[in-house]
């Protein structure tokens, strides 16, 4: 199994599968408290997903994409 098969169908759909389940926390949170923190951890897998693109495709220019969200998100 190469990195590539690894990425499309392991880690992209896990984090794809954790996208869903935090946005529905952060619709669904019983608190304001829930609704901040998946909103947080929603930015988090965000980064993720973008990096594992990056990796992914090879394109570098995604990291940087990435290092700014995740300033800004800090």
């Amino acid at each position: 199994m190469t990195l590539s098969t690894y990425i499309d169908y392991v880690i992209l759909p896990i984090l794809g599968l954790s996208l869903l389940l935090v946005f529905i926390r952060l619709l669904r949170g019983p608190n304001v408290v829930d609704r901040v923190i998946a909103l947080d951890l929603l930015i988090t897998i965000g980064v993720s997903v973008i990096t594992v693109y990056s990796i992914s495709t090879e394109k570098s220019t995604f990291i940087d994409v990435a290092m700014i969200l995740a300033l800004i998100a800090f």
